[in-house]
């Protein structure tokens, strides 16, 4: 077989999905691959159209917050076009984590061994076990809060326990109006695999009224090509609720008993034909209703309603029977 024909077969079996709605979408990038705006005042942020980071530019150097590989150096050449158009210091002198994951940080290394790198203080733990050169540890830490003050600008980190991951925290620009959340809301779009790869469900969940409960205007979410709003959390709060509602009428709706009848002594087809009928039968209605609202809702609702409910049945013990 022809590398073309390999090819063509393969391009066959690529799915059609629903079109992206408009509103999903970011501006445009540059010929260089990236986007640089302006937040509020000082504060700015740049895309990939997949990743975003940000930075201030103080008295004090720029302050930099998280460094994916996706946008590389060109972190530092936005940095260098907003310093250029305003005369201000181009030289990062902080690097602030969101979280530990390689995806936000790899090109941490990127930046002089010199810069003071602060994150929570499990996200040094967790650095130190990966020990991976391009995610040098942070040096400095907290615990639950800390508020910096670098170069006449506030910002404010909280953790509040896990839910993407073990240690993402928020970040709050109090005095620019921004919150800095990774990894919860894709604005205009559902989350990725299985709740944007989420390690504890409940504290995915609840990340997002945490994040109202501060004042804010502007969400630099991690992902995705545009900043997001108010709006934006209260819709993927609505999303999230509808699959936790929509979960729990299907598992108690789909009868196990066939899928164990029909497979016997092999347990596992029948625990996956089991759950996959559940997620299937969960999923279907919330695809339908965000289907044009957010983004991907046909494509990664179903890996999401899986894993919400396997938080459902293992976190809740909602649909957990003893045995008679």
């Amino acid at each position: 077989m022809s590398p073309d024909t390999k090819k063509t077969q393969a391009s066959a079996r690529l799915s059609d999905y629903a079109p992206v709605p408009q509103t999903a979408l970011g501006p445009a990038l540059n010929h260089q691959g990236y986007y640089v705006g302006q937040v509020e005042r000082n504060l700015y942020w740049v895309t990939d159209g997949t990743y975003q980071a940000a930075f201030l530019t103080t008295s004090d150097g720029v302050v930099l917050f998280d460094a994916p590989p996706t946008i590389g150096h060109n972190i530092q050449r936005a940095i260098d076009e907003i310093a250029d158009s305003n005369g201000e210091i181009n030289r990062v002198r902080y690097l602030v984590y969101s979280h530990h994951h390689a995806d936000h940080i790899g090109a941490s290394s990127l930046f002089d061994k010199d810069v003071i790198r602060i994150g929570h203080e499990e996200t040094r733990r967790l650095l130190l076990r990966d020990n991976d050169p391009a995610r040098p540890p942070n040096e400095e830490t907290f615990s639950d809060t800390r508020t910096l003050e670098i170069g006449g600008e506030r910002i404010e980190l909280s953790w509040f326990g896990a839910n993407h991951s073990p240690d993402n925290s928020l970040i709050h620009f109090p005095d620019h109006d921004t919150l800095m959340m990774v990894d919860i809301v894709n604005s205009g779009w559902v989350p990725v695999y299985m709740s944007n790869l989420t390690g504890d469900v409940p504290g995915y969940i609840e990340a997002s009224g945490k994040a109202l409960a501060y004042p804010w205007k502007h969400l630099i979410s991690g992902h995705l090509g545009r900043l997001g709003t108010r709006d934006d959390v209260t819709l993927h709060q609505k999303y999230m609720a509808d699959i936790d509602a929509s979960v729990r009428t299907a598992l108690t709706q789909v009868d196990p008993t066939p899928f164990f009848a029909n497979y016997g002594s092999n347990s596992w087809a029948a625990v996956k034909g089991y759950l996959d009928a559940v997620t299937e039968a969960a999923a279907a209605p919330v695809i339908e209703k965000y289907t044009g609202v957010l983004a991907a809702a046909d494509v990664f609702t179903h890996s999401t309603t899986f894993w919400v409910m396997e938080s459902i049945r293992l976190d809740s013990g909602f649909a957990s029977y003893v045995h008679p």
